[in-house]
């Protein structure tokens, strides 16, 4: 990937609803050259989805746990899992699969309160397609006063900025 495709790449990051034109000023290029390279980049897999990030709290929710999770059996067929998540009582923002601390997922997700939390761990152990033996959580207060890095992509963008690459 060349650098100025990864200025554009952090640039949209920063704030995807600009015009190709504002864009094109920020990385130096002309508009259509941002309108060919976005082309390029989304149809090579670059770019999967224009999306904002909302206030959760200002949404209703209070709490975003990271759960880790340990499966007993292999995980079942991708959609089976889709369709039990979709009965899943909060809102799962990330649910993948992956190694660490003896887990084999971990979840990203949001609650209105504790109880909804903990009816969410409540489906998440006793869920048959999911066939959970292990559960571990981590809980941050949206309430609290004292954020370091929020959930945001400005980090990543400012890091794809810093690389050189042709």
């Amino acid at each position: 990937m060349r650098e100025i495709e990864l200025k554009l790449l952090s640039e949209l990051m920063k704030k995807s609803r600009r015009s190709d034109r504002e864009l094109a000023k920020a990385i130096g290029v002309s508009q259509p050259t941002v309108s060919r390279m976005i082309k390029k980049l989304t149809e090579e897999g670059y770019i999967k989805e224009y999306t904002m990030i909302a206030d959760f709290k200002k949404l209703g929710y209070e709490l975003m746990a990271l759960t880790l999770v340990k499966f007993k059996n292999q995980l079942g067929e991708r959609r089976e899992i889709e369709g039990s998540l979709k009965k899943a009582l909060s809102a799962i923002i990330m649910f993948e699969r992956g190694l660490g601390f003896g887990f084999d997922a971990a979840v990203i997700s949001y609650h209105e309160n504790y109880f909804s939390f903990s009816k969410f761990l409540e489906w998440l152990r006793y869920s048959a397609s999911l066939e959970v033996s292990d559960v571990q959580s981590f809980l941050i207060s949206l309430d609290d006063k004292e954020r370091y890095c929020p959930l945001s992509f400005q980090a990543i963008a400012a890091h794809l900025s810093t690389l050189k690459k042709k």
